[in-house]
């Protein structure tokens, strides 16, 4: 059983979701609040060839995952204690078509007046996966954005989108703006 899972179990209480990348523009659950938030120890990354909502495997797209080191911006939603199964259950299927994430719960700072620490449900990549990308150089995330079209639509949205979501919580991701002008122009 996944730390996630086991936390699930015997958690009964509100549950905290970390989003880096789609979730912070389309969560797609109910939630009670959410705040700007701060994870250390992984960075926000477009890792992951995607070949089921940004690609396919014959024409990968590449997605965001969180990847070791750093520290990564994003967004905390509180989701109340009586729909936490059911948002657990909604990510799962949403995010762990291929297994490509490990579920698991991490310390992330709100960036409230209080600056309060709370434990979150977070998907990190799996490294060993076959659809963990690693670092790619710019003109290969390029590359595999462009091409990418799965059954959420165009890798170019998705990237885009993030963009704009970065940019409203008021800070910038050098690597994806970098990449988000590439893409405009």
């Amino acid at each position: 059983m996944s730390a996630a899972q086991s936390t699930e179990a015997t958690s009964h209480g509100d549950l905290w979701v970390f989003g880096y990348g789609s979730l912070m523009w389309r969560p797609g659950f109910d939630f009670l609040e959410q705040a700007p938030a701060r994870l250390i120890g992984e960075h926000r990354a477009l890792c992951v060839y995607s070949f089921d909502h940004r690609g396919t495997p014959e024409k990968p797209g590449l997605v965001l995952g969180l990847d070791r080191g750093g520290a990564c911006r994003g967004i905390a939603f509180r989701v109340a204690a009586e729909k936490r199964h059911a948002t657990i259950a909604y990510l799962r299927e949403r995010e762990q078509t291929t297994h490509v994430y490990r579920e698991v719960m991490r310390s992330v700072w709100l960036g409230n007046e209080a600056r309060d620490r709370v434990s979150a449900l977070a998907y990190v990549v799996d490294r060993s996966h076959v659809q963990y990308a690693g670092r790619l150089s710019l003109t290969e995330q390029l590359h595999f954005v462009k091409q990418g079209h799965g059954r959420s639509g165009p890798n170019r949205d998705y990237v885009l989108s993030t963009v704009k979501a970065i940019e409203a919580e008021g800070f910038r991701d050098p690597q994806l703006h970098r990449l988000a002008a590439m893409l405009q122009g």
